[in-house]
């Protein structure tokens, strides 16, 4: 039985991916770094800070320095912070309470370090989204596609890792979810291809929120592949 559902954040709960596209863009090409708005859906849920080490090496660009990259990820970080507020993701709430009618704990594992964001998806989820039953880029040293932050999720809800389902929409969290030990739902809310989410080691693949929630009955007693 499932008993614990782990969400990531962005591109899961809050459209925030947009922002984080053009910010990851802006901020990357000031820098001498190329990264497209697509490419950041690729590399979405990675540590800010890893993702900037791994793009200046596959650009045969000299690794800055670790003062650097954290300046780096503050530029990115203080570009994504003058767009408005992220709206949530479709159904994501409605989702949410019906899991806790039924009893079952939810936990938010993000690659994310935006504290403006963490300190306010417990205020829009209130009764839903615990601070307690939250990690984040400062809880872990290894990040997404690492399994880490998901077994810290795991470790958090009490569980053992068949008894989560985790709900990503990008291939780093999908391999990372996947890599824990969990069941693992794809929620395609980017322009990415369904077959990258796939090929990434999805369970399955919805378009929406909505579509999850319709399909929760025989979620809740699947068998992990």
């Amino acid at each position: 039985m499932i008993k614990a559902f782990l969400f990531d954040m962005d591109g899961v709960i809050y459209d925030s991916m947009p922002y984080h596209a053009y910010a990851w863009h802006k901020a990357m090409d000031e820098y001498g770094l190329h990264m497209s708005e697509s490419d950041a859906y690729k590399y979405e849920g990675m540590r800010g800070l890893e993702t900037i080490k791994i793009l200046a090496k596959d650009q045969n660009i000299a690794l800055p320095s670790n003062d650097k990259v954290k300046e780096m990820y503050e530029r990115k970080s203080n570009i994504f912070a003058t767009f408005p507020f992220p709206e949530q993701i479709e159904g994501v709430y409605d989702l949410m309470t019906e899991l806790k009618e039924r009893g079952i704990k939810i936990c938010i594992v993000t690659g994310s370090g935006q504290n403006n964001v963490l300190n306010r998806i417990c205020k829009d989820f209130e009764g839903l989204i615990h601070k307690d039953l939250m990690v984040t880029s400062h809880d872990v040293q290894h990040g997404k596609p690492q399994p880490d932050p998901y077994l810290m999720g795991i470790q958090k809800v009490g569980a053992n890792a068949e008894e989560c389902i985790v709900v990503e929409n990008a291939p780093m969290g999908i391999k990372a979810g996947k890599a824990a030990g969990c069941y693992t739902v794809a929620v395609n809310t980017g322009p990415l291809p369904n077959s990258i989410l796939e090929d990434a080691g999805a369970d399955v693949v919805f378009k929406t929120m909505k579509e999850l929630q319709n399909n929760l009955p025989s979620l809740l007693t699947v068998e992990k592949k």
